[in-house]
C-alpha cells in the first residue's frame, strides 16, 4: 500500500551529484533545500525554488499524461493521469466486492435469513462512508498522528484540519506522490467499508439489525482506523518496525475475522447448535458462486490497486492474486472430496476466498511460484480451521474467523518467508530487505508481532464495544431470551425487517412443514457444516423439545399464512381494477 522503506533520491546541484535518503511524506520540506534542479530517477522532473516567499514544487515534466494543480499556498503538483485512472478503476472494483460479500453470505444461509446479509452490505457501506468523511480518513492517514492513531491536523499547516475532509484536496497523498490525496482517500474508503461487512456476517441468524449502524461506526473508529494507521501510515509502529502488508492482511482480514469471533461468542449459540438439526446444505449455491465471482473480480483492484500506480508491480499483484485463488479453491475442494466423494462448488468457492485472503498481505512482495504455496496452505489451514468452533464451543455461523482470521495469519507468516526485494522493486521505488528468501530472517518476527497485535487488539476492542452497547437501552445486538427462539423460527428477515428475499409461497412452504430443517431450527450457514455434524450427538428429539417445536411451527405457519393471504388479496384487487377498466 505504501512504500515501506525510505528510498534514495539522486539529484544534481550544479555539477556535483549527491544522494540523500528520502521519504515521500517529506516532500513538504523540499522548499527548504537550496537546490535548483533535482533529477529523480523515477520521476521525470522535480524542480524546487530556493525562494522562501514563493515555494514551488514541480513533480513531472508537464507533458501529456500528467495533471497539474496549484494549491492555495501556491505549490504546484503534477500527477500521472494513468495512475489516477488505475486507482479510480480499482476503487470501483473494490466497491463491487461489498455487495459480493452480501451475496456470498446470503447464499450460505437459509432463505428466511437471506435478505439481511444483502441489506447489511449496502447499509455498512453507507455508515462507513459517513464515518470516513467525518473523521475516519483523518484518524488513519493524517501525517501528524502518533504511532497508533492519527489526528485531525494537516501536516503542512497545523491550522488546516483533515476533519470532514477539509484539508484533503489535491495535495500529494501519503500513499503516493503520483496521485492526489482525494483519489487516495476514496480508494482507502472502500477498504474501510468492506472490513466491517466481513465481520458483521457473524450476526447471521440471531443478531439484531437495528443497532448495527452504531456498532459499525464505533468499530470502524476504534478498531479499523488504529490498525490501518499503524500498518500503513508512515508514522505507524508496524510500518516503522518493518512489517510487510501490501493490501490488508492485518487491517482487513485479521481484524474482521477476529471481530467475527468476538461477536459469535457474545451472541452465544443458536437453538440446536451442534446437533443434526443444523446440518444442512446452503440454500442458494448460485448466490455463493456469484458472490465469489464478484469478490474474485474485485480483488484485482484490492491487491493490484494497492500499488497506487499502473506499473509492473500492480501487474505482478494481479497475477499472484489470481493464482492463489485458483489453487486455494482446488485445494479446499480436494479436502472436501476426501470426505464425501463429491465435487463441491461451495468448497471450491470457500477455498478461493481463503487463497485470496492469504495472498493479500503478500501480493506486492512475492513471485508467482510462491503464490501456489499460498493457495495450498490457505486452502488446507482454513478448511481445517472450520473445526475450531466445535473444539472450543463457539457458534461462528459463516466460519468467518476460519477464513479471514486464520487466512490472514497464514498470509502474514508466509509473507515473511517468501517476500523478495526484487519483486517489491517492480514499481521502481520500493526498497525492502525482503524475507527469508533474501536471508532477512527477522522479518518473521515482525510479521508475527503485527499479527498477534491485530488479533489481540481487535478481539479486545470488539468485545468492549459489544458489552458497552449491551447496557445501553435499545443498542444491544443480542436478541432477548424471550424472543430469540421465535425470531429464529420465523427468520430474522421477517422478525427484524418484515421483508423477504424471495416470494411468499416459498417462505410459506419453508415455515409450515415442507422443509424439515426449517422447522427444527436455524441453520449454521457454515461453509461445509455436514463435515462436522457427525461428531456431535443429536438431541433434537429429547423430551421437552417437541412442544417448543410445535409452538414455533404454529407461529411460523400463522405468520406465513397471513402474509400469503395479504399478498393474494393484493393481486386480486389488482386484477379487479384491470377488469373494471
Amino acid at each position: 500500500m505504501l512504500i515501506n522503506q525510505s528510498y534514495e533520491l539522486q539529484f544534481q546541484v550544479h555539477d556535483d551529484e549527491k544522494t540523500i535518503c528520502f521519504h515521500p511524506l517529506h516532500y513538504a520540506v523540499l522548499p527548504l533545500l537550496n537546490s535548483h534542479n533535482i533529477q529523480h530517477r523515477f520521476c521525470d522532473k522535480i524542480t524546487i525554488s530556493s525562494s522562501e516567499s514563493e515555494p514551488v514544487i514541480v513533480i513531472g515534466d508537464g507533458t501529456s499524461g500528467t495533471l497539474t494543480t496549484t494549491d492555495p499556498n501556491g505549490v504546484v503538483n503534477v500527477y500521472n493521469n494513468g495512475d489516477i485512472a488505475w486507482t479510480l478503476a480499482s476503487t470501483a472494483l473494490v466497491w463491487i466486492m461489498i455487495p459480493g460479500v452480501g451475496y456470498l453470505y446470503s447464499g450460505l444461509l437459509r432463505r428466511k435469513n437471506a435478505l439481511g446479509q444483502m441489506y447489511m452490505s449496502i447499509m455498512v457501506l453507507a455508515v462507513v462512508s459517513f464515518q470516513w468523511f467525518f473523521w475516519g480518513y483523518s484518524l488513519t492517514f493524517s501525517e501528524t498522528g502518533s504511532k497508533y492513531i492519527g489526528n485531525l491536523k494537516y501536516f503542512s499547516n497545523p491550522q488546516t484540519e483533515y476533519f470532514a475532509l477539509k484539508g484533503v484536496l489535491d495535495a500529494p497523498s501519503m500513499g503516493s506522490t503520483r496521485i492526489p490525496a482525494l483519489v487516495f482517500c476514496v480508494y482507502q474508503l472502500m477498504f474501510a467499508a468492506i472490513t466491517p461487512m466481513l465481520a458483521v456476517g457473524a450476526l447471521a441468524e440471531r443478531g439484531r439489525l437495528g443497532p448495527l449502524p452504531i456498532f459499525v461506526f464505533a468499530w470502524s473508529t476504534l478498531v479499523y482506523d488504529p490498525i490501518a494507521c499503524w500498518t500503513w501510515s508512515a508514522n505507524g509502529w508496524s510500518f516503522i518496525m518493518g512489517g510487510l502488508d501490501f493490501a490488508g492482511g492485518t487491517p482487513v482480514h485479521i481484524s474482521s475475522g477476529t471481530a467475527a469471533l468476538a461477536i459469535s461468542i457474545y451472541l452465544g449459540k443458536r437453538k440446536g447448535w451442534g446437533t443434526e438439526r443444523l446440518s444442512y446444505k446452503p440454500h442458494n449455491t448460485s448466490y455463493i458462486i456469484l458472490g465469489t465471482a464478484l469478490l474474485w473480480f474485485g480483488w484485482f483492484g484490492f491487491n493490484g490497486g494497492s500499488a497506487l500506480s499502473a506499473n509492473l508491480r500492480a501487474a505482478q499483484a494481479c497475477i499472484v492474486t489470481n493464482l492463489a485463488a485458483s489453487v486455494g479453491g482446488l485445494t479446499w475442494m480436494l479436502w472436501d472430496h476426501r470426505l464425501e466423494k463429491k465435487w463441491s462448488a461451495v468448497g471450491f468457492c470457500s477455498g478461493a476466498i481463503s487463497g485470496l485472503v492469504a495472498i493479500t498481505p503478500a501480493s506486492g512482495f512475492v513471485g508467482a511460484p510462491a503464490a501456489v504455496l499460498f493457495g495450498v496452505m490457505a486452502g488446507t489451514c482454513c478448511n481445517l480451521a472450520t473445526q475450531l468452533k466445535f473444539l472450543f464451543g463457539y457458534d461462528d455461523t459463516l466460519d468467518i474467523f476460519a477464513s479471514h482470521g486464520i487466512g490472514g495469519i497464514v498470509g502474514n507468516i508466509l509473507t515473511a518467508l517468501f517476500a523478495q526485494a526484487s519483486v517489491a522493486a517492480f514499481d521502481g521505488i520500493t526498497v525492502i530487505p525482503g524475507g527469508w528468501m533474501d536471508h532477512h530472517y527477522i522479518q518473521l518476527g515482525y510479521q508475527l508481532a503485527d499479527s498477534v497485535a491485530g488479533v489481540a487488539y481487535s478481539f479486545t476492542m470488539t468485545t468492549i464495544i459489544l458489552w458497552v452497547m449491551h447496557f445501553i437501552p435499545g443498542c444491544r445486538l443480542r436478541l432477548g431470551e424471550d424472543v430469540s427462539e421465535e425470531a429464529q423460527a420465523v427468520g430474522m428477515d421477517d422478525y427484524d425487517m418484515g421483508e423477504f428475499a424471495y416470494d411468499y409461497v416459498e417462505l410459506e412452504q419453508e415455515l409450515t412443514g415442507k422443509d424439515k430443517d426449517a422447522l427444527l431450527g436455524v441453520t449454521t450457514g457454515g461453509r461445509e457444516p455436514h463435515h462436522h455434524m457427525h461428531q456431535h450427538p443429536s438431541h433434537h428429539d429429547s423430551p421437552g423439545e417437541s412442544s417448543s417445536v410445535e409452538e414455533r411451527k404454529e407461529v411460523a405457519s400463522s405468520v406465513a399464512g397471513a402474509q400469503l393471504r395479504t399478498t393474494l388479496g393484493g393481486f386480486s384487487q389488482m386484477l379487479q381494477a384491470f377488469s373494471d377498466q
